[in-house]
């Protein structure tokens, strides 16, 4: 783990596109020591996002930053517009979409970290 401060321009990190979803990785694996993953999601608008799933031992933390992105919690879809914050538990069923026309992007920490090299890896980058 590095014990130097990260300081990243806006847009800044490990970039992956994947259909109409774009992340872009600021902190993990090195970076952390795998004790969280900081990570930025953009959905162009009408886009789809990964798809319902969930994780057994990682919680998430959401921060809407830009637009209106749909978010499955569990069984039920929220609008959250720029601001909403969301912390979805470990084990807990989730997605996101854009349902607008506007494109919209989320802050994200996943906790413990080590998903960007799992997230690479099924990207294909």
């Amino acid at each position: 783990m590095s014990e130097r401060a990260i300081i990243l321009p806006p847009g800044a990190g490990r970039a992956y596109e994947i259909g109409p979803m774009r992340g872009v990785f600021k902190a993990d694996g090195p970076e952390s020591g795998d004790r969280y993953c900081v990570s930025e999601w953009s959905v162009a608008p009408h886009g789809s996002g990964p798809g319902a799933h969930l994780h057994e031992h990682n919680e998430e933390l959401f921060l809407v930053t830009e637009g209106t992105m749909a978010f499955r919690v569990g069984d039920e879809w929220i609008d959250a517009p720029c601001g909403t914050f969301l912390r979805i538990p470990a084990g807990m069923l989730h997605d996101f979409e854009n349902r607008t026309a506007e494109p919209a992007t989320a802050f994200n920490v996943f906790i413990p970290g080590g998903f960007e090299a799992s997230f690479a890896e099924w990207a294909g980058g």
